[in-house]
């Protein structure tokens, strides 16, 4: 039986978490392999394609040294299929105490999105402190990550949405970002070719940046 994780030990796992779209089932497993070969891990596969659970199904059973997880996690119903599938952990767009307690009980680490200070008390109230925010850059980016280090000090964000290899380092150099989500390491085009080289030197520039442990 795999170990449980934290939301915290997701995050601090390497600085950039991939964001994975993936609509082909055959790519899932060589794209998961080229990320882990160039140092990243934690692997996000978004629930937005009808191949996605399959996907985790496939990364979990056949590339051990991976540990995938659930995007778009919006139901109780997402929690429950992504760890039937072997999600290790989940990643929603929002936050309501629905899922966060689905999560709870699945026992499966959540990392719940947020925007508003509101929704960042609502998921504290459940016991959730490690937050995605997202969109990050379309909802104030560094200067609302800046302005929540004063009222919310004590928590941890992983910023996703207009994140890229151009941006990512500003982000990080933040005390209370621990790491960011972002599908540069996953180009589409790089993915539809195969290209998995270009994948694996992705991931190891991804994992070469800084980050707060």
């Amino acid at each position: 039986m795999a170990v449980t994780l934290t939301p915290l030990e997701v995050m601090n796992d390497a600085p950039v978490i991939p964001v994975m779209v993936l609509s082909d089932l055959a790519q899932a497993v060589p794209l998961a392999r080229a990320l882990v070969a160039g140092g990243i891990r934690m692997l996000e596969v978004t629930l937005r394609t009808p191949v996605a659970l399959a996907c985790i199904e496939a990364i979990a059973r056949e590339v051990p040294e991976a540990v995938v997880g659930a995007g778009t996690v919006r139901s109780a119903a997402d929690a429950q299929a992504a760890a039937m599938a072997g999600a290790r952990f989940a990643v929603s767009p929002g936050y309501t105490i629905t899922v966060g307690k689905a999560c709870h009980d699945l026992g499966l680490p959540l990392l719940p999105g947020v925007a508003t200070g509101s929704e960042i008390m609502a998921a504290q109230e459940d016991g959730y402190t490690a937050l995605k925010f997202f969109p990050a850059l379309q909802a104030g980016g560094l200067a609302m990550l800046k302005a929540w280090q004063g009222p919310f000090g004590d928590v941890k964000f992983c910023p996703t949405g207009g994140i890229a290899s151009t941006n990512a380092a500003q982000f990080l150099a933040l005390a209370n970002v621990v790491c960011v989500g972002g599908s540069w390491l996953t180009p589409a085009e790089a993915v539809a070719k195969s290209d998995w080289p270009r994948i694996t030197q992705l991931a190891q520039q991804a994992a070469a940046l800084k980050h707060h442990a």
